[in-house]
Order: structure tokens, then C-alpha cells, then sequence
């Protein structure tokens, strides 16, 4: 595997476009008559973009990528407004018709699937602006009934929302965060020191009680945000750290129960981010869901990523 970029290379090297006003920060390897097909890639809570900097170089060798903070996270702004999924799957589309993106494939994690599925139910009722060709779910609350929050994702729902994460230390963040990965495959301390240098920027914890709400839309838009899922007008795979408290093991069985011909592959001792935890993995599962799909040319029987 390559090196993965540092935070501040990803910083330096993003771009910067409006959304409603509110400034989205972006990654995008689109070359001048690009041919390659597109992936958007789609973060999680409370994290950023950055969290596929361990698959970006690879990824980039068969794909033009497109990955922007969430309004509310990392490098985007953090205003004092509803962070609705609507506003994040309207900043992505408008993002990707700014840079002539017509078709594009997805591959999303946490927070993330639930605005891939909002992505996916607007190609369902043809309100979309873009046409989404393949999806790669990794964990995330695909339905809400199978999401086990953690103590201080309630909290940051509850009426104190507000103190909690004013007073969040990066002690506390830290546990929290380590809490999600598997045992064996802890963040590293660049993870952790990244992700809470983005989380505190711009007043960024200030954001994390009206960013939580998505749990409340999750079982508000259950039915919309899973019929995609039912209708499988697209080829569609979970990768799913089984270890993961929030939703793992438990989540993936339930999607197996109720997606017809369920794609699943599970990597057992991975936890909460398997693409930070075991990127080898998951790039391997990745890219034999794509050729298997025809999303890219078919390789040969045994062949795997460059070391």
C-alpha cells in the first residue's frame, strides 16, 4: 500500500466552493479529460474526508475521486443553522454539477449512508441530479432500529446537547473514538490528533448537537431512505467492521435479513472504521465488488492491489 496522505497534506492540497453561501472544503482528483469513472466518497460523524486518505492513492488509480467534508465537519464551515441529510446530499450534488460530474459511483460510511440513501432515493423518484451508477456501504446506521448510539451521542441529542459538547475534552473524545475501532486495530495518534484538530475548528464542536439530529431523521425517513435498498435498481455491497459496537455485527445481520440477495462481506475483527483499521481489506473487497460489477475493466483471476 502507499502512504497515505498526512492531514496537512489533505489540507493544502483540497479545494474550497460555496454552498448556500455555507463554504464546503473538497477533495477531487478530476483530470482534464478524465475518462475514469467517478467515485464520491462520503464521511461520517464526527470525523471528515480524511478518513479515506488510506484508500485515496489507491483509489485513485481506477477511479477520478470526489470526497468533501459534510457541512458541520472538518474543513467545511460549521454554522448555526439545521444540518439537515437534505442540506448534505443537496451540498454534494451541487458540488459534483459544479464540477461537471453527471454519473458517478458511491462509497460511504456512518453519517455517510444516510446521505448516500438519500442520494440513492432521489434517483429513485427522479429528483436527483445525478445519476449514482453503485454503492459500497461501510458501517453505518442503514436502519435505525439496528444503531446502538454511544453515551455521548445521546447526550449531544438530549437538552444538554449544548454543554456536553462545549465541554468535551479531547481526553474524553479521544476514549470515545477508541471505543469504536476493534481491539487489535486502534487509531493511530495521528488519527486521533487530526480528528480532533478538525472537530475544533471554526467553533466546530459547537455544530455536533444540531450534526446529531440525523439519528432523529433516520427513523423520521426510515421508509424513504430504505426503499433503495429493497428496489436494488443498482448493484450495492456493505462492508461491515464486525466489531463495531454502534453498528456492526448486529446491523449487518440485519441487513442480510431484509435486503434481497444481500452483498455483504464481513471482516470480523475490524471495528467502526474498517477502511482506517484494515485498508488492504477493504480495498480488496472494494475492488472485486467493481470488477464483479463491470464499474471497472475485469482484472486478472488472483490479481491484488500494489503493495
Amino acid at each position: 500500500m502507499t502512504q497515505a496522505p498526512s492531514l496537512e497534506s489533505w489540507r493544502e492540497s483540497g479545494h474550497r466552493t460555496t454552498h448556500r453561501g455555507l463554504g464546503v472544503f473538497y477533495q477531487a482528483t478530476l483530470r482534464a479529460d478524465d475518462h475514469r469513472p467517478v467515485l464520491v466518497c462520503v464521511h461520517g460523524f464526527p470525523t471528515s474526508s480524511w478518513d479515506f486518505a488510506p484508500l485515496w492513492r489507491e483509489l485513485d488509480r481506477e477511479f477520478a475521486l470526489v470526497a468533501s467534508d459534510l457541512v458541520g465537519l472538518g474543513y467545511s464551515a460549521k454554522p448555526d443553522c439545521p444540518l439537515t441529510i437534505a442540506l448534505q446530499a443537496d451540498a454534494i450534488e451541487g458540488l459534483l454539477g459544479e464540477l461537471g460530474v453527471g454519473e458517478a459511483h458511491l462509497l460511504a460510511h456512518d453519517l455517510g449512508d444516510t446521505v448516500a440513501q438519500e442520494l440513492l432515493a432521489r434517483n429513485l423518484d427522479g429528483s436527483g441530479r445525478i445519476c449514482f451508477k453503485s454503492c459500497v456501504f461501510l458501517n453505518g446506521g442503514l436502519f435505525p432500529e439496528t444503531h446502538h448510539p454511544r453515551l455521548i451521542q445521546r447526550l449531544l441529542l438530549s437538552p444538554l446537547g449544548g454543554a456536553v459538547a462545549r465541554l468535551t475534552s479531547e481526553r474524553r473524545f479521544r476514549q470515545s473514538l477508541t471505543a469504536v475501532f476493534g481491539p487489535d486495530t486502534p487509531p493511530s495518534e495521528d488519527f486521533l490528533a487530526g480528528a480532533w484538530e478538525q472537530l475544533n475548528g471554526a467553533g466546530g464542536r459547537r455544530a455536533l448537537p444540531r450534526l446529531i439530529r440525523y439519528m432523529e431523521e433516520r427513523r423520521v425517513y426510515r421508509e424513504r431512505w430504505v426503499e433503495p435498498l429493497f428496489a436494488k435498481r443498482i448493484p450495492m455491497r456493505l462492508i461491515n467492521g464486525a466489531l463495531d459496537p454502534v453498528s456492526g455485527r448486529h446491523a449487518a445481520e440485519r441487513y442480510r435479513e431484509l435486503v434481497p440477495n444481500a452483498d455483504v462481506v464481513m471482516l470480523d475483527h475490524l471495528g467502526h472504521y474498517p477502511h482506517v483499521e484494515g485498508t488492504r481489506l477493504v480495498l480488496e473487497a472494494l475492488l472485486e465488488f467493481w470488477h464483479e460489477q463491470g464499474a471497472l475493466p475485469a482484472r486478472a483471476a488472483g490479481a491484488t492491489p500494489d503493495p
